[in-house]
């Protein structure tokens, strides 16, 4: 099996060691990223190896961040892709049996590297069942996807669209910090090093 892998940099150790597992498995490993623990972006790794699965470079992919949460959160934005955080065996594998997940997304924060492993095993020996009842399903997926994506909002649907959070534009934030010289201007949980936890691997 071909296995995109990418991580942002509260990932980055987990990443290098599940690509030496991987391969150790006798699985096709197309390692997108982050290749140190500089700073990045975890919707950047997202996309990344959700576009690998769509243009058919790979046949599933893993994502790691540091909770998982926003890898998984980005990941579901690209058509086609079907991310699961999973953090114990089951889900792992249940995901792709039932639903077809083809994105196994990790939290380095949460998981040791004997667990992550074994969560990686159970999602490449997985294999979608295929029975009615959850092509149904996934196809009302689909059909939720291909209606939002074109849904044209009128104007004042757009004026009520709920508004989570109003961050500047990319523009903004690139100047922010071209003038500050600081790399990271909106700091998150996902920016600190992942310390709080110690490896029980």
């Amino acid at each position: 099996m071909r296995i995109a892998i990418g991580a942002d940099h509260a990932g980055f150790e987990l990443k290098e060691l599940l690509v030496a597992y991987l391969r150790n498995l006798n699985q096709q490993v197309l390692d997108l990223g982050t290749h140190n623990t500089d700073h990045v972006d975890y919707p950047d790794s997202a996309e990344a190896v959700g576009e690998a699965i769509r243009d058919g470079r790979a046949d599933r992919g893993i994502l790691i961040c540091c909770s998982g949460v926003g890898a998984s959160v980005a990941a579901t934005k690209l058509p086609g892709i079907r991310a699961g955080l999973c953090h114990d065996t089951y889900s792992a594998h249940q995901g792709v049996e039932h639903d077809d997940m083809n994105i196994l997304v990790l939290g380095a924060c949460v998981v040791g590297s004997e667990l992550a492993r074994e969560l990686v095993r159970a999602f490449v020996g997985a294999t979608f069942t295929g029975e009615e009842r959850h092509r149904r399903r996934l196809e009302k997926i689909h059909a939720l996807e291909i209606r939002y994506s074109q849904q044209q909002r009128n104007p004042e649907e757009k004026k009520n669209a709920l508004t989570i959070y109003p961050y500047p534009d990319v523009d903004t934030l690139l100047k922010q910090e071209a003038a500050s010289g600081d790399k990271a201007p909106l700091p998150g949980p996902g920016d600190k090093p992942c310390t709080e936890r110690p490896d029980p691997g």
